[in-house]
């Protein structure tokens, strides 16, 4: 007999549900840095993920060479200091992706994103800066200085972890609050314990000032070398006070030997003073240029020799442009001696800087825009020989020569020279009639009188809607610009340059307008040939 089935209902399949683990959701870390685009500092967000695969380190986001090597640091830095690396990949992200990246202080924010992995960290406004020794300790590096400077112009950084030893330097730029870290150890406790208090004193500078406005002006009584070291010359002189006071461009004309070079090195002791913000545009410049610097109240003199090229002038290079001396000039002097000798590019290019107070350099990997707020100096021989002017020495040039040799500054470029000046030959009964400490007494008396007028701008860098509105002329005095105007028909770039310096001589003599004599006295310093 057949064994019969049963072919009912099969029983109720029992709903199991399986235990699934709930997902763990990735963690992706963030912290805050910037790079240098140019001069001017571009904000880097650094994310860091960890997730399953062939243990690695990887950095993407257009990462120079310096920040790749950045990954051997990082590593050593945190195994000696015992953190154990997990067996997951490790992406470090640098946002945006489209920016090219450089410097080495992006090592203490990778480093950190790594070794806080399991925890969640994004700290918005927390900019981290510093370079990881291979023992994890914290160090400066050369482009921190302008990259905080310029994040602070912006208005992008209020708080920062940085290097205990870039603080002597850093501590001069008010208006943030920076937490000092000497390892990383110590950051990693920071951010644990999320203590962000700042941790440095704000820098108070020791030079002489006075406050105009609320707002303080530093300057130094230091005359390494002093006016009263110049015999005679009283008229260069007056022309070099004249200059100073204002910040015009000068230019000297004379016999060799007769003071020009003098005259030249002393101007830097006796120009007016920095306010901060100045200091540390002029600080940032020198960091640029690789030099540590004073942060004193004393503007910069540079003198390139007239063998120099171009490049070392203005600035520039194959693939990355470096500073050159005249935006290291800036709020200082660029001091050109032997003027004629310098090439004709030279001179020329200097045309757009002397204007625009701006020096731009084009590459093929770069465009790179440097502030060269100067004033220029030049000295130069009335001819070849030099002796065109001695009342005792022939001179031995030929017309041609002499010619040819004046023909190298063209009118555009002698255009830009507020004050022009023809020295005289030195005698042996000439004294010294002036020293720098009453000269800058005198620049100092102009400068206070330009800022209580509300200039932002000293005198001889006002813009054409300034002059209009600071450079009141009494009428007597406009009637003599208005002869000299139709008699030697000058430019409106000259008749700027008058009123300016016109303005400068009145501010010296007290004047509220440029009178009468005012102008005389500036018609006196155009260049006539």
């Amino acid at each position: 007999m057949n064994a019969k089935t049963n072919s009912g209902t099969p029983p109720q399949k029992q709903q199991i549900q399986s235990k699934q683990k709930p997902k763990k959701e990735s963690i992706v870390n963030r912290l805050t840095c910037a790079t240098l685009e140019g001069v001017n500092a571009q904000v880097i967000e650094v994310e860091a993920t960890f997730t399953k695969g062939l243990p690695g380190f990887t950095v993407v986001g257009l990462a120079s060479s310096d920040i790749q090597e950045a990954k051997e640091r990082t590593k050593s830095a945190l195994l000696t200091n015992d953190f154990v690396f997990p067996p997951l990949k490790i992406t470090i992200n640098l946002s945006p992706s489209d920016l090219k990246k450089s410097g080495t202080h992006l090592d203490l924010a990778m480093a950190l994103l790594i070794a806080m992995h399991k925890t969640a960290v994004e700290e918005e406004g927390l900019f981290v800066f510093g370079e990881l020794g291979l023992d994890g300790k914290v160090k400066t590096s050369s482009m921190l200085f302008p990259l905080v400077l310029s994040l602070k112009e912006q208005g992008l950084v209020k708080r920062a972890i940085v290097p205990k030893e870039s603080i002597p330097y850093l501590s001069h730029i008010s208006g943030v609050d920076f937490i000092a870290v000497d390892s990383l150890n110590e950051a990693i406790e920071i951010l644990k314990h999320k203590n962000f208090k700042a941790n440095v004193q704000a820098f108070s500078y020791k030079s002489e000032n006075f406050i105009l406005k609320e707002r303080s002006y530093y300057y130094e009584k230091k005359y390494e070398s002093d006016f009263s070291d110049v015999k005679g010359q009283s008229i260069a002189k007056r022309a070099s006070l004249i200059a100073a006071a204002g910040m015009h461009n000068f230019l000297m004309e004379g016999n060799p030997g007769c003071g020009k070079s003098m005259i030249a090195k002393r101007l830097k002791d006796i120009l007016p003073p920095l306010f901060e913000e100045e200091i540390l545009s002029i600080a940032k410049h020198q960091f640029l240029d690789g030099v540590t610097p004073s942060f004193s109240a004393l503007r910069p003199i540079r003198s390139p020799h007239h063998t120099a090229t171009s490049a070392s002038i203005f600035g520039g290079g194959s693939s990355v442009a470096k500073i050159g001396e005249v935006a290291l000039a800036h709020k200082g002097i660029l001091f050109f001696d032997e003027l004629p000798h310098f090439s004709k590019a030279v001179l020329e290019a200097l045309r757009e800087p002397l204007q625009d107070r701006k020096v731009h350099i084009a590459r093929v990997n770069a465009k790179i825009e440097y502030e060269a707020d100067i004033m220029f100096v030049a000295a130069q021989n009335p001819c070849p020989c030099g002796n065109l002017l001695s009342k005792s020495k022939t001179c031995r040039c030929s017309e041609l020569e002499i010619k040819r040799y004046q023909n190298k500054l063209s009118d555009p470029f002698l255009d830009r020279i507020d004050l022009f000046v023809v020295m005289q030959e030195v005698s042996s009964d000439d004294k010294g009639d002036i020293s720098s400490a009453h000269m800058h007494q005198e620049v100092l008396k102009a400068f206070k009188m330009q800022k209580i007028r509300g200039q932002e701008r000293l005198n001889g860098k006002l813009r054409e809607e300034e002059i209009e509105a600071y450079c009141t002329v009494h009428s007597e005095a406009l009637g003599i610009l208005e002869g000299a105007i139709q008699r030697f028909a000058l430019s409106h770039r000259s008749i700027a340059s008058i009123k300016k310096v016109g303005r400068t001589i009145a501010d010296l003599n007290g004047h509220e307008r440029i009178e009468r004599s005012d102008m005389l006295e500036a018609l006196s310093y155009r260049r006539r040939r």
